[in-house]
């Protein structure tokens, strides 16, 4: 049981650790939304990390031959998706800005709202599974449902916890840095950088 706890952790944090175009967008979220907000797309994308740790446990070697296929049109997707939510937020921050002080900012997502995005935008990235399966079978055991649950749970809370502790240093952001010129260049640098990552997807 202990074992598969800790290979569920190390799975868990090796697969969120490396920030993508998902990690970007969430401390984006994050700066510019109550604390809330943040931790529902932070927990949003931990549990598709727990979704795909449980089809790797329950597929294994039959799910990779399946997902390959569909894997590229999937990045592709995400990719598109991604841009998309870049250039709407750098949108909405340059007509803020324009706008002058006095114009009221739109409202943040609720919480269950950015739950739902980030769940989907991640749920797009099928190599995540492929990543769990390779662990798997490289000699991680799981067998029994014991282990297997042990397995899952600790890898979606090694991802939400480092996912939480992403949109904790988005909300920071968000208060440090208060002024109109700076929440622009923030915005602007964060939908550059999310763009930027979300081609890397797919090139």
């Amino acid at each position: 049981m202990g074992g598969a706890v800790v290979a569920g952790l190390l799975a868990g944090y090796g697969i969120a650790i490396p920030v993508g175009a998902v990690g970007a967008h969430l401390v984006a979220v994050a700066a510019r939304s109550p604390w809330r907000t943040g931790a529902g797309a932070a927990l949003g994308i931990a549990a598709a990390d727990g979704l795909y740790a449980l089809l790797a446990v329950l597929g294994g070697a039959a799910l990779v031959p399946v997902i390959a296929p569909v894997a590229t049109p999937l990045r592709w997707v995400s990719a598109v998706v991604l841009v998309i939510l870049a250039v709407r937020s750098v949108r909405a921050a340059v007509r803020t800005h324009r706008s002058g002080p006095e114009a009221a900012e739109a409202p943040p997502p609720a919480p269950r709202r950015a739950f739902l995005t980030f769940l989907g935008i991640t749920v797009l990235n099928p190599m995540t599974v492929v990543y769990f399966a390779a662990l798997i079978l490289g000699g991680h055991s799981t067998t029994g449902v014991a282990e297997a649950t042990a397995f899952v749970v600790a890898a979606f809370a090694a991802s939400a916890s480092w996912q939480l502790l992403l949109a904790m240093g988005g909300t920071l952001l968000g208060h440090l840095v208060t002024g109109p010129r700076g929440r622009l260049t923030t915005n602007l640098a964060s939908g550059a950088l999310i763009a930027a990552l979300a081609v890397g997807l797919v090139v």
